[in-house]
């Protein structure tokens, strides 16, 4: 087994760690309280969102959960709601004898003073060969220092077009070997962390939003820009998945 393999059909993968442990990206719990605030009527998907990630626990025998970045939403305190959503779920996974781990993101605020998991500093952790970063900050070198990269904050996806004009946007994985020219750069450039500490032969995996309605960098679009500090260039010869794992080709080009 590689170490970081998709789940077919699902923005989720599994990592071959001392225990089995299912990785997803971008959760956003209680994001319909957002949207409902900018005008946009949604009804809870929290249940939803909990009951898909209960059975890919099931499914993939998963001891442990990572979320990497961004469990909550709200960049402040989160409302009622929205905690209550994430309380019910680190239950359930406790109740299931599963651990969690939040690689911190940018709208995790203070998370780590009420929930009951495992937090970990923003720049990342790395955990045997696997490292772990967000992807809002720069990964801390020992992340770099891995056989393979894992970062969210992104939400990949592609706008693919038929034949007769019409299109539909997908949400994708970017993987390709981790440069450390990004990294050299900035170290050249502000003599603070992130090094080029880069493993030869490392991979970099940008993973998909499990929450389908967060934004999206269209990466094949004309004009969009990539988030992360360190992307586009880090990843050198990036190519574009499906959740289906159909591979697309070099993702600038779809």
């Amino acid at each position: 087994m590689a170490l970081v393999e998709p789940v077919p059909g699902e923005p989720a993968a599994v990592a071959d760690l001392a225990d089995r442990t299912l990785v997803v990206a971008d959760f956003h719990a209680g994001i319909e309280q957002a949207l409902r605030s900018e005008g946009v009527s949604l009804d809870s998907r929290a249940e939803q969102r909990r009951q898909r990630l209960l059975s890919l626990v099931a499914e993939t025998g998963a001891e442990r959960a990572i979320f990497l970045g961004d469990l909550m939403h709200a960049i402040g305190d989160p409302g009622g709601a929205e905690r209550g959503e994430i309380e019910v779920l680190l239950e359930a996974l406790g109740d299931r004898g599963v651990s969690a781990t939040l690689v911190k993101g940018n709208h995790d605020g203070a998370i780590e003073s009420w929930a009951d998991l495992e937090v970990t500093d923003g720049s990342g952790v790395r955990l045997g060969d696997v490292g772990f970063a967000h992807g809002h900050t720069w990964p801390a070198p020992e992340v770099l220092d891995s056989e393979v990269v894992c970062v969210g904050h992104e939400h990949p996806a592609v706008r693919l077009e038929d034949e007769v004009g019409g299109s539909r946007v997908e949400r994708v994985w970017l993987r390709g070997s981790l440069s450390g020219d990004a990294f050299a750069e900035r170290a050249a450039s502000s003599g603070e962390g992130g090094g080029n500490s880069v493993r030869p032969g490392a991979e970099l995996i940008v993973f998909p939003a499990f929450n389908e309605l967060v934004g999206a960098t269209w990466v094949n679009v004309e004009g969009q820009e990539f988030l992360a500090p360190f992307l586009p260039e880090a990843l050198a010869d990036g190519q574009a998945y499906l959740l289906d794992g159909a591979r697309l080709g070099a993702y600038s080009e779809v």
